[in-house]
Parts: C-alpha cells; sequence; structure tokens
C-alpha cells in the first residue's frame, strides 16, 4: 500500500505529544462516562474511584464545569451532570439548562483538512463490474469513516472515492491537528487490513492515498453543507 512519506516521522512526533495527554484523557472519558450514568457524583467518590490527586480532581473540574460546562458544582462537594452549557446554580436548585447559540453565518477557525482517495481507481473502474467497484468503493469509505468519527472529525464531502475531512469544524479540539494526524495513521492500517480481505475474497488490492493541510480558514453552510 502507498504510505506518503511524511507518516513515520508523523508518527514518532505524534508519540511524543501524547505521552503527557493519554493519561488524563483516558481518565476523563472514564469520569464522563460515569458522570453521565450517575448523574451527581461526589468529589471524594471521584479521588477513591479513579485514585485522582487534589491537583488532578482540580483539572477535571476546570475542564467540565467551565471548559466544556458539562456539569456544575454544588456546595464544592458534588459535581452534577447537565450535559450542556448551564447556568451557575444556586445550592439546592436544579441547575438551568442553557439553549445553545445559533453558528454564526462565517466563522474563523483554525482548521486541519486531511484528503483521502483511492490509488488506481481509474484502473479499478476499468477492471471491475461497475456494481463491484460500487461495494469496494462503499467498503473503503465505511472503512475509512469509521476511523474518522473515533477522533470526532467531520467528512465534508464524498467527491467519488475521494473524502474531504474537517478537524476543528463543527467541533473543535486543542489537538485537532493531532487528531488529524492519528485518524490518518489509523486509516492506513484499517486500509492494510481491507486489502487483505479483499485480495484473498476477489483477488483485487486497494490502496489509499491522504495528505494533511492546517491553517486559518472562514467557514460557513452553504445549502446545507459547509464551505471553507
Amino acid at each position: 500500500m502507498d504510505m506518503p512519506f511524511w507518516l513515520p516521522q508523523a508518527e514518532v512526533i505524534l508519540a511524543q505529544m501524547e505521552e503527557q495527554q493519554m493519561e488524563y484523557d483516558a481518565i476523563l472519558a472514564q469520569v464522563l462516562a460515569l458522570l453521565q450514568q450517575e448523574e451527581r457524583l461526589s468529589y471524594r467518590v471521584l479521588k477513591r474511584r479513579f485514585r485522582l490527586d487534589d491537583d488532578l480532581l482540580e483539572d477535571l473540574k476546570e475542564d467540565l464545569i467551565y471548559a466544556k460546562q458539562l456539569a456544575v458544582d454544588e456546595d464544592g462537594r458534588v459535581l452534577v451532570w447537565t450535559g450542556g452549557p448551564a447556568a451557575h446554580a444556586t445550592p439546592g436548585a436544579s441547575p438551568a439548562v442553557a439553549t445553545p447559540a445559533p453558528l454564526p453565518d462565517a466563522e474563523r477557525r483554525q482548521l486541519t483538512v486531511l484528503f483521502c482517495d483511492l490509488v488506481g481507481s481509474t484502473t479499478l473502474a476499468r477492471q471491475l463490474d461497475p456494481e463491484d467497484l460500487r461495494e469496494m468503493v462503499r467498503a473503503y469509505q465505511e472503512t475509512c469513516a469509521k476511523v474518522i468519527a473515533r477522533f470526532d472529525g467531520h467528512i465534508a464531502q464524498y467527491l467519488g472515492d475521494g473524502l474531504l475531512v474537517y478537524f476543528g469544524y463543527p467541533l473543535a479540539h486543542e489537538d485537532d491537528a493531532q487528531r488529524a494526524v492519528r485518524a490518518g495513521l489509523g486509516m492506513v492500517e484499517a486500509m492494510g487490513h481491507l486489502d487483505t480481505r479483499l485480495a484473498q475474497e476477489r483477488s483485487v488490492h486497494l490502496a489509499a492515498r491522504l495528505g494533511i493541510h492546517a491553517g486559518l480558514v472562514v467557514v460557513r453552510e452553504v445549502g446545507g453543507g459547509i464551505q471553507a
């Protein structure tokens, strides 16, 4: 399978960047899942169940209450799930969930764009029956879409056998560029498994190529779609 020359180097850089985030990200995901299920959790229980020190607990509170606005504090003892931006509740009162503001017509965003397509798709189109080609393209698209979804990427357009993917819109993360690289590496790996299966079942090989670019853009919705 063809692989862009920058992927091995990007993988090394990515591993170094991930070392300081993996533990916190894993704990945050577990706390979010538990909080969403239980709706109310005391800080003492959180510290005991996840073996949190005071600094890590404060980081989680800052992240969930103020940054992500998914919870509110109650009496300095309990974390209460709101599921979205909420006004700070007074003790004993139910938290009022605010209605999210509509997106503006156009936004200036730091955007990371990933583009992926099949290698030799024209040759495949000549060799295969149209229905067989459609099935393989669909399998390739579904394989890539599953990986993209894991990293909160947004497929802006399907361009034939190409995928145009945004990281940073409509959902923004501080590590969108890293997510795009992780998604690219995951897509290459997933396509390797798909290629092996198709080679065994149909004696056909599929390969994908991709590129990533990041920068400032102005994005807006046009006719129900997103234009950057």
